[in-house]
């Protein structure tokens, strides 16, 4: 048996791979070998919860769409919601946020309400036809200041602010104006307590040895819920509640309008009258 040619071995390779290319390049040409299938690149959350009259954002990424046509439908009524950059519902609290050659299409709902909470896909018009679902809740959980909105405290007491709502919330983060409150900051007595109960979430904030620089405004945002806040005033002297006379007694000024009074009232009782003012006026000079 003869030996057979290393040229002739690379020529058979050869050959045979490039008939190979040709054929696939042939058959991707006429559609029959789809290597730009569009897919979805599923990186972004299948569950969205929001709170009433917020906005709610549903997200889908489409690789290689082409000349495809991405389309939002919402579940409970099959009712095509949008297509492409194009709105098909009469209510204008939707559309969809797309940055011209991106891989963006997603759906925006303005002004969100709970009859707005279900099931939605996301679809390519493929052969055959790709989604990807979305599930959207829409809840009215909303925050509470327990007690009074408005706090006022002494220099160097303790501020204590509580915040209930009525779902199981993951997380709770405090405000103070824009900032989140830090407790791991240079001020320190800083804390935080958080308890569930079958009633919700309660979350409690501490601050001690109150300054000047503690006043301000305090937001409770849990999460999936509307925030609450309360206004906080931290006071050098006594509290502006208490910062009132004692004394029931009226003042000079308005026993000068009790004397213009009693000389309004009819003659027939001048005696009286006289004797009353008498009264007042050695009073008021008293005073």
């Amino acid at each position: 048996m003869g030996t057979i040619n290393l040229t002739t071995v690379y020529f058979i390779l050869s050959t045979t791979i490039c008939f190979y290319c040709v054929v696939i390049h042939a058959a991707s040409t006429n559609g029959l070998i789809d290597t730009d299938k569009p897919y979805f690149d599923d990186v972004n959350p299948r569950n969205v919860t929001t709170v009433v009259d917020d906005i709610a954002i549903l997200r889908c990424r489409v690789k290689n769409k082409g000349n495809r046509t991405v389309s939002w439908m919402r579940k409970r009524d099959l009712h095509i919601l949008t297509t492409n950059i194009y709105t098909y519902t009469g209510d204008q609290r939707f559309s969809v946020l797309h940055t011209p050659g991106s891989d963006n299409w997603d759906l925006k709902i303005e002004y969100a309400q709970q009859r707005d909470s279900g099931i939605y896909e996301c679809q390519v018009n493929t052969e055959p036809k790709i989604n990807l679902a979305v599930v959207l809740e829409v809840t009215a959980a909303r925050a509470k200041i327990i007690g009074s909105q408005e706090v006022h405290v002494k220099r160097d007491s303790t501020i204590s602010l509580s915040c209930s709502v009525n779902i199981h919330a993951s997380s709770v983060v405090w405000y103070h104006g824009s900032n989140v409150v830090d407790f791991d900051s240079a001020r320190g007595g800083i804390s935080l307590e958080t308890e569930k109960t079958e009633a919700g979430t309660t979350s409690r904030l501490m601050l001690t040895r109150a300054t000047l620089r503690d006043s301000g405004n305090y937001t409770c945002v849990p999460v999936g819920a509307i925030p609450a806040s309360a206004q906080v005033h931290v006071l050098n002297g006594e509290h502006p509640a208490a910062m009132q006379t004692s004394s029931g007694v009226p003042r000079p000024s308005h026993l000068a309008i009790i004397i213009l009074c009693i000389f309004s009232i009819t003659a027939c009782h001048q005696p009286i009258i006289s004797q009353a003012t008498s009264i007042l006026l050695l009073y008021s000079t008293k005073r």
